[in-house]
């Protein structure tokens, strides 16, 4: 058997490929949009891409499995689990539906999906036999169920998803799933979780990439409550501290479930020149400013949005940007291309071109404000745009918090006849909502350091 984990940093996402050396077919599970590196690996390595799967409708990123299966023909196998709203609704001609206990063949490879509910309700497992090998199982693939360490949240029907108190039977669900399907597994069989640190999709994952269910049940927070059949207290423990779930997971989640669109690739991005570029900004148009937030702080074009080039990219755009925008890439030839493909990972496809530099434009400073010259500006809104949880361990005082995640789905909720004064922890985040609502039309302000400029000068005074 080859096994292959594929691992984007900045959703913290994992993806893999499996493959039966003898035969020359091979499985993708939970695959991103950008195929190329699946084809790529698939090729070395002798195989080719006969099964495509994923674990559950995902709410982070958009899927691939379409794409790859149109692109290599091979079957998509999906989730029939779930119930009404949560069974996936388009059908491509190549699909075969899954249930509990389904099992299906990659070469001598054997898959059986397990229905583990409880992230979501249509969510599966996935246990894998290598059988030249013996009859025992090798290793379970458990998508968003079990992470390293932690476990699936099960409040993102409610917080991302328009659901209400499907947290609670969430919650349920998942206590069942590991009573009745983990914690009945061999203690050496290897566990591949969806995602690791860093990820919105729980609130504790471990670093590492993967663990075994041994060590899970000796070591989790959860094992002893499964284990006594304490359900009220693993409910109380699961449900507390989530973090806040970005508002384009809805987006997510019903492309995933409808269908994802299956991308243009029509060639590269053309370059644009800069009155080219300042009539689609006027006709309502969003100039991605991917440079460095210094950068865009000592010039910002008009109409820009501040996602520097890094390891939030991702995560950042699919937090304040719609795809009902046209986008054009402020970043050179190389990085556009690069950048445009990261966007596709959120479902951010309608991106034109690009502009190399910002010559031409016209820009505007958009200094910081020093903690100090907080007093000079005593009727502004203070805007906290940091979680909750960061929220909750401490805050400027009257600051309203909102997750920058939240932002564009919440603009109408924020005073267009007052001062904005946004912070976040260390001004990272900020710098990006910030930028948003410039081009939004609000009279804003970012707070230099942030939380952390601000409560270091209280500790000194």
């Amino acid at each position: 058997m080859y096994f292959q984990r594929f691992y984007d940093t900045d959703l913290a996402q994992a993806s893999y490929l499996i493959g039966c050396q003898k035969t020359g077919e091979c499985l993708v599970v939970d695959p991103v949009r950008d195929i190329s590196q699946y084809l790529g690996e698939a090729q070395a390595q002798k195989l080719r891409v006969t099964h495509v799967t994923e674990t559950h409708i995902h709410a982070d990123y958009l899927s691939g499995s379409r794409e790859l299966a149109k692109a290599t023909g091979a079957r998509l196998l999906l989730s029939d689990e779930g119930g009404e709203g949560w069974q996936y609704t388009y059908d491509g001609g190549n699909q075969t539906r899954l249930h509990d206990r389904t099992g299906f063949m990659v070469g001598n490879i054997h898959i059986q999906a397990l229905h583990t509910p409880g992230h979501t309700p249509e969510h599966l497992s996935f246990l894998v036999t290598d059988l030249p090998r013996g009859e025992m199982p090798t290793l379970l693939l458990t998508g968003d169920f079990v992470f390293v360490g932690d476990l699936g949240r099960p409040d993102l029907l409610d917080e991302a998803a328009g659901g209400q108190d499907t947290r609670f039977v969430g919650a349920r669900q998942m206590f069942a799933s590991l009573r009745d399907k983990f914690l009945t597994l061999p203690d050496y069989v290897q566990v591949w979780p969806g995602h690791g640190s860093g990820s919105a999709c729980g609130k504790a994952l471990g670093a590492v990439p993967s663990t075994t269910v041994g060590y899970e049940r000796a070591c989790s927070w959860w094992s002893k409550l499964a284990e006594q059949g304490d359900e009220e207290a693993f409910t109380r423990e699961l449900l507390s501290g989530q973090p806040d779930a970005p508002a384009y997971y809805r987006r997510m989640k019903t492309e995933n479930r409808d269908g994802p669109a299956l991308l243009d690739n029509s060639g590269p991005l053309p370059e644009l020149s800069a009155e080219d570029v300042k009539l689609r900004i006027g006709a309502g148009a969003r100039l991605l400013d991917t440079r460095p937030r210094e950068d865009h702080h000592a010039a910002a074009p008009l109409g820009s949005v501040n996602i520097p080039d890094g390891s939030t990219f991702e995560t950042w755009a699919g937090w304040l940007l719609t795809p009902d925008h046209e986008l054009i890439l402020l970043a050179s030839r190389q990085r556009a291309e690069a950048l445009r493909r990261k966007l596709w990972m959120v479902g951010l496809d309608h991106v034109t071109g690009y502009l190399p530099n910002p010559d031409g434009l016209k820009t505007t400073p958009a200094r910081p404000l020093d903690v100090g010259e907080l007093q000079s500006h005593p009727d502004a809104l203070i805007l906290d745009v940091r979680s909750q949880t960061e929220y909750e361990a401490g805050h400027l005082p009257g600051a309203r918090q909102l997750h920058a995640g939240r932002l564009p789905w919440l603009l109408d909720t924020l005073p267009r006849n007052q001062e904005i004064i946004v912070h976040c922890q260390g001004g990272a985040r900020s710098a990006a909502a910030a930028s948003l609502l410039r081009v939004e039309g609000f009279d804003v302000l970012e707070l230099a350091g942030g939380y952390d400029a601000w409560a270091e000068s209280h500790q000194q005074s």
